[in-house]
């Protein structure tokens, strides 16, 4: 399913706050924060020009969070630091001075964060960043995980220190539950998505997404004409589309954001005209796009600036999986999990579809930009998907480099 961007917003600049989140300034000191971490590297930018060929376009670029952090995925970059950001913000308030991103380590202010617990819910990836970020600091971290959550990534977050609280039921049940506790509690929540009231935390979380957007637009020697960015609540696509847009302007490129079918929640919004949740039903295989019901904030910035949304189905995102795993004409072997290539899915769709393509403007001249937003963050799943192992994968790529 395919649908255009007619919402009266669209077209409309973004909010001052959104704006500011997501600005050029933002992003330039979140990603001094991160070249400061002695665990941080630029993730690879990968160009596939035989799939490229096949498409009919100019260039496919993947930007590859695989490789991010030591946790597989581009939320490595979002929760982590949200949490050292309010930590830092908790000891200026406490020393009565101002401290920078990179004073996290000082003991006076782990000292302050040693008082403080930071609670999220996750399908996986989020909770392992917000974990990664507590330990980081010496903080506490209680992460909330949902019936789908599976062993494997449940084990991951707890390598951090983390407790896991087990929630019944969905990706949404779960922010309610870890909403409730962490209130209930004097917690801190770091969602990464937004409700009425609760935005400057989320904000924080998109935030941090735009290093790699930096590192991106860096490794390609020309911007991109269209970008393709699968979304659960929204949160990496609206900071995609909105730094994209304060940074080009009128020449931004074309924005499509991609949903599982079976939890199209940003799809069905721009549908209906404004945020809804969807029903429940049959889970996807894009566990970490499971989610029912759209960030706030992250509506906000897409019904601006999102040039359409789209679904895919469970096998595009399976046979993509696959794809990138057995590349052909020389393209490098790709891990990507069943949620990392569903942008990329997206562009298979559009540019095997004459007329979605025309109406994206999708050309020979197109330079196309996707983000692998995971790994095999589950290894055994993955296998299972795709016939091979992760480092069966990865080996191709080392010997062909």
């Amino acid at each position: 399913m395919f649908l255009a961007n007619t919402h009266a917003d669209f077209g409309a600049p973004l909010l001052i706050e959104d704006a500011e989140m997501l600005s050029l300034a933002a992003a330039g000191d979140v990603e001094r924060h991160f070249s400061q971490r002695q665990d941080h590297r630029p993730t690879p930018l990968h160009a596939l020009p035989a799939l490229a060929k096949e498409l009919g376009v100019a260039g496919v670029f993947v930007k590859d969070e695989g490789h991010r952090l030591g946790l597989g995925s581009f939320k490595a970059l979002g929760g982590s630091y949200a949490v050292i950001r309010l930590v830092i913000e908790e000891a200026e308030r406490h020393l009565g001075r101002g401290l920078g991103l990179d004073d996290f380590d000082r003991p006076e202010v782990r000292a302050v964060a040693a008082g403080m617990t930071f609670g999220c819910a996750t399908d996986g990836n989020h909770g392992r960043s917000v974990a990664m970020g507590a330990e980081l600091v010496g903080a506490k971290s209680v992460i909330f995980v949902h019936a789908g959550v599976s062993e494997k990534r449940i084990e991951a977050i707890a390598r951090y220190g983390a407790e896991i609280v087990r929630v019944a039921g969905t990706y949404d049940d779960s922010v309610a539950e870890a909403a409730r506790v962490c209130e209930a509690r004097g917690w801190t929540v770091v969602s990464d998505t937004s409700w009425p009231g609760y935005e400057y935390i989320p904000g924080l979380v998109m935030q941090g997404y735009t290093a790699l957007l930096c590192e991106a637009l860096r490794q390609m020697d020309q911007p991109p004409t269209h970008v393709f960015v699968q979304a659960g609540v929204g949160g990496i696509a609206a900071a995609t589309a909105g730094h994209l847009a304060l940074r080009y302007g009128d020449d931004r490129p074309r924005f499509v954001v991609v949903d599982p079918a079976r939890a199209a929640c940003l799809y069905e919004s721009a549908k209906a005209g404004h945020p809804i949740k969807v029903q429940h039903g049959e889970p996807t295989i894009m566990a970490m796009l499971e989610c029912y019901e759209p960030s706030l904030v992250a509506w906000r910035i897409l019904s601006r600036v999102a040039d359409a949304f789209m679904t895919v189905d469970e096998e595009d995102a399976v046979s993509i999986m696959n794809r990138l795993a057995r590349p052909v004409g020389g393209d490098p072997a790709i891990v990507a999990g069943e949620s990392g290539g569903v942008g990329l899915a997206g562009l298979v769709a559009v540019a095997r579809d004459p007329v979605l393509g025309e109406a994206l403007g999708l050309t020979a001249q197109s330079r196309v930009f996707v983000i692998n937003t995971e790994g095999a963050t589950d290894p055994e799943r993955y296998a299972a998907l795709v016939g091979l192992t992760a480092e069966t994968v990865a080996d191709q790529t080392s010997e062909r480099g």
